[in-house]
Order: structure tokens, then C-alpha cells, then sequence
């Protein structure tokens, strides 16, 4: 039996292809048959390194194999629409938006399973002593953010505008879009725009700081400001059997603490 994970490369695309909605990835020619003796999640980059390590312990107590597919969605929509067991969507937005294409997976099916709270992002060893998300509001701030722009599909779009206005104050708000140096169409957009741009924060989610803890470390957003989104999955009705059992397994407390460690909490 075997474990396998992809993470396709980001694919550069031209302007025209990127002002695509990801709803034209549906292709109705595909025939959804994901019965193949081999479970296959499908997501946006970001739960997949948690998810990895779950599936580790999971193959070592089954022999079941299990591929975690991560990455910009137009580098895995085909292969999905194909052979999906389970779709992950990083915020219910995401999901919502996946459900145009993967059309047989509906609405009904999906179920959150984990949450994560906004942090700030810095460079490791904090250089500018970022203590909060009012440091960030101060004139000669460089901040990167993750958007979706309207043509990509992420857990960070709108993100940044919840966190600023949480309080009300609208000046928050202009101030902090002042500061944004970078509005990135994705998680690892963004991480390369923090390094490219050498920015001083980037709001974004805590799995970012824990597997990138050699460049980057956590500040925590007070509670007042924090946004929560949650990730969730949806199994589809024509799943190998053992999809389900993963799904089980990944709610168990065991897989808890495994996904924990990266900032993923029930």
C-alpha cells in the first residue's frame, strides 16, 4: 500500500487566463469515478501539511492508500472533477465556490471540522516589534495581504477588511489599506510577496508560522479583532468506501492533536 501527496506548481498564467472565474474550470465532459481503491482529497494549500500527517498515522494503522492533492485549484480542477473522494475547502466561501464546479458534491454534504483564528504574520524575530494588529495601522508599514480578487478562489479573501473594521472605526480601515503593499490572489502568493517585497506583517493563518517558523513567526490578534474561519469537507456519494473511515478518523482525538499542532482546533 502507499501514501502519496502532490502540491502542483503554481502555474503562471496569462492575464487573460487569470481573469477567469473558477467556475469556467467545470468541464462536463469529465465523468466523476473516484471508486479506485485509493482515497483522494483535493484543496487549496494550507490545511494540506496537517492533513499530511493525520494521513501518515492514518496508512500506518490501515495500509490504506490516500493522496492529499493541495494547491491553486486550476492545477488540480480536472483531476478532481474525475476522481475526488473528498474536497476540503479552507472557508465556507471557498467551498460555496468549489461546489460550482465539482457538481457532484452539493451543498448538503459539506461539514466544518476544524477552525483558526487570523494572526499577523512577521519576520522571524519580529524586527519592527509588532505587538499588535494597531502596530499595523502606523504610516510606513508594509503589509501583504491575501485576496481573491474576484478571479481566484481563498480562504484570505476579505479576511483583512473583517480584521480592520471589526471595531466599527472606519478610519482603521483606510488607514490599514494604506499600509498594503501586496493584495495577493493566495496563501503562497503571498508568502512569496512577504520575502519578494520584504514586508514587515502579513495577516494570514496560523498553520502559515508553524511550517515556515525558520522566516516567519506569530503575533496574535486580540480577541475583539480576531476572525475565525473554519475548514471544511464534503465527501462525495460515489467515494471508495475507506473515504469515510479517513473522514472518521480525522475528527478522532488522536488526529486532533495532530492537526493542533499547526493551529487547527474543534
Amino acid at each position: 500500500m502507499r501514501i502519496k501527496y502532490m502540491l502542483p506548481a503554481i502555474l503562471l498564467l496569462s492575464a487573460t487566463a487569470a481573469s477567469a472565474k473558477d467556475s469556467t474550470l467545470y468541464d462536463p465532459s469529465i465523468k466523476h469515478m473516484p471508486k479506485d481503491g485509493v482515497v483522494k482529497l483535493y484543496g487549496a494549500g494550507g490545511p494540506h501539511t496537517a492533513f499530511r500527517k493525520v494521513a501518515d498515522r492514518w496508512q500506518a494503522n490501515t495500509g490504506q492508500s490516500i493522496e492529499i492533492i493541495a494547491g491553486p485549484e486550476v492545477t488540480w480542477s480536472s483531476k478532481a472533477q474525475s476522481d475526488a473522494d473528498i474536497l476540503w475547502g479552507t472557508s465556507e466561501q471557498s467551498m460555496t465556490a468549489f461546489l460550482e464546479t465539482y457538481k457532484t458534491f452539493s451543498s448538503d454534504q459539506v461539514e466544518p471540522i476544524y477552525i483558526r483564528p487570523t494572526i499577523i504574520a512577521v519576520k522571524e524575530g519580529n524586527p519592527k516589534g509588532i505587538t499588535g494588529f494597531e502596530d499595523l495601522l502606523k504610516p510606513g508599514m508594509k503589509i501583504i495581504v491575501t485576496e481573491g480578487a474576484g478571479v481566484a478562489n481563498t480562504s484570505g479573501t476579505g479576511a483583512w477588511e473583517d480584521v480592520a473594521g471589526r471595531l466599527g472605526r472606519l478610519s482603521d480601515v483606510a488607514a490599514f489599506r494604506k499600509n498594503i503593499v501586496v493584495f495577493a490572489k493566495g496563501s503562497g502568493a503571498s508568502f512569496r510577496a512577504f520575502q519578494a517585497e520584504d514586508a514587515d506583517a502579513w495577516i494570514t493563518w496560523p498553520n502559515w508560522p508553524f511550517t515556515k517558523h525558520d522566516v516567519l513567526d506569530k503575533v496574535a490578534i486580540a480577541a475583539d479583532r480576531t476572525v475565525w474561519r473554519d475548514v471544511n469537507v464534503a465527501l462525495s456519494p460515489d467515494a471508495d468506501p475507506a473515504a469515510q473511515a479517513f473522514l472518521d478518523y480525522l475528527l478522532t482525538p488522536e488526529a486532533q492533536m495532530i492537526m493542533k499542532t499547526e493551529g487547527w482546533v474543534r
